[in-house]
């Protein structure tokens, strides 16, 4: 069986290719490697997954660590390269996790996020439908929770209102998949991640950005004055329930109904996923063990809530546990800790 990666470059697209060919599978990942934050990070997930370069573009390379793992630098856009692809490789399934990621940075580059989360999405729509692919997962975000304020959130919820394009765009996959699993019964799963963190973790996420200036001695931005909480979800515990879901395609839901719709489900086979730790941190508290973990008493910069964040996330994984056994199982001081090991690891102290 061959699996499609895509995002291997980055954090979660990193480590489930390393996992799924760890269990047998042939994989071949694709990454645009874009400099959105710094390059060695991507540079060094790709090392680690034993490819040694150069990455030149369109040119497949084989790990020399791991047999059977592949990575080809892609952009998504590339409508002919990603085609090609497809006819070059019998793809059994997909797990699309590329994308351009960052709330923030929506607010001021646009158009990345239509070129890449909308154009690029309907370019791999358009294969896994030619390719007959047999079960395509995407990566979904919290963020399309937007102003709904009924916690936890549930998947059964309306999630209309979305506050930043990024959401949007994401919401956008999420609609998109469900046009294709209905006009051409493309199995589709979407995850809803929710702040996900770890070692090889995103430089534009707080965990990163506020071990860099600790330990640089640089006071952290700590944004609605402290007063936020997320689920966040420590990144094995994210790939063992993508490992999960892609073992099993929807079929589709007899009991859903037009005149009471369900957003989680349909007739057609598409389903919606939340996958969080569903236990909400205070911000205050984890930046607390971060400084117990490093030592340091942070300098704090206390700041308004940022256009396009929201001040709690709060995830319902009732309908992973029961319909796959879902079980995030890492505490935040075991996984802040594993962070904090790989960070003095991969940028050592001068």
């Amino acid at each position: 069986m061959k699996l499609l990666v895509t995002g291997t470059a980055g954090f979660i697209g990193f480590k489930l290719a390393l996992d799924l060919v760890r269990q047998g599978f042939e994989v071949i990942g694709l990454d645009s490697i874009n400099d959105y934050y710094d390059v060695r990070v991507k540079y060094g997930r790709l090392k680690e997954s034993g490819f040694d370069g150069p990455f030149d573009y369109g040119r497949l390379l084989w790990s020399v660590r791991y047999p059977g793992l592949g990575f080809i630098r892609l952009s998504l856009e590339d409508r002919h390269g990603l085609q090609n692809l497809f006819q070059d490789h019998e793809f059994s399934r997909v797990c699309h996790l590329a994308a351009q990621a960052g709330v923030r940075y929506s607010l001021s580059n646009p158009y990345a996020y239509v070129d890449s989360n909308v154009v690029g999405y309907i370019n791999l729509l358009e294969c896994c439908r030619h390719a007959r692919t047999e079960h395509l997962v995407f990566a979904s975000s919290s963020s399309v929770y937007g102003l709904n304020e009924s916690q936890p959130f549930s998947t059964h919820h309306n999630v209309d209102h979305p506050i930043s394009l990024y959401a949007a765009t994401k919401k956008s996959n999420e609609l998109m998949a469900h046009t294709y699993a209905h006009l051409y019964g493309l199995p589709c799963t979407g995850l809803r991640f929710f702040t996900v963190y770890g070692p090889w973790g995103r430089p534009d996420m707080a965990l990163f950005l506020f071990t860099k200036a600790i330990l640089e001695g640089r006071p952290i931005d700590v944004f609605n004055y402290g007063d936020m909480q997320r689920d966040f979800t420590y990144i094995d515990d994210i790939v063992e329930g993508v490992v999960r879901v892609m073992d099993r395609a929807p079929r589709g839901n007899p009991g859903w109904d037009g005149l009471d719709p369900d957003p989680s489900s349909s007739r057609a086979p598409y389903r919606l996923y939340n996958i969080g730790n569903n236990n909400p941190v205070r911000l205050m508290d984890f930046i607390q063990a971060l400084e117990n973990e490093l030592g340091i008493q942070a300098e704090k910069n206390f700041l308004p809530l940022q256009p396009g964040d929201v001040p709690s996330t709060y995830a319902d994984v009732d309908d992973l546990a029961r319909d796959l056994g879902y079980k995030p199982k890492t505490s935040i001081q075991e996984g802040i800790a594993g962070f904090v090991r790989w960070y003095k690891d991969f940028f050592p102290q001068g």
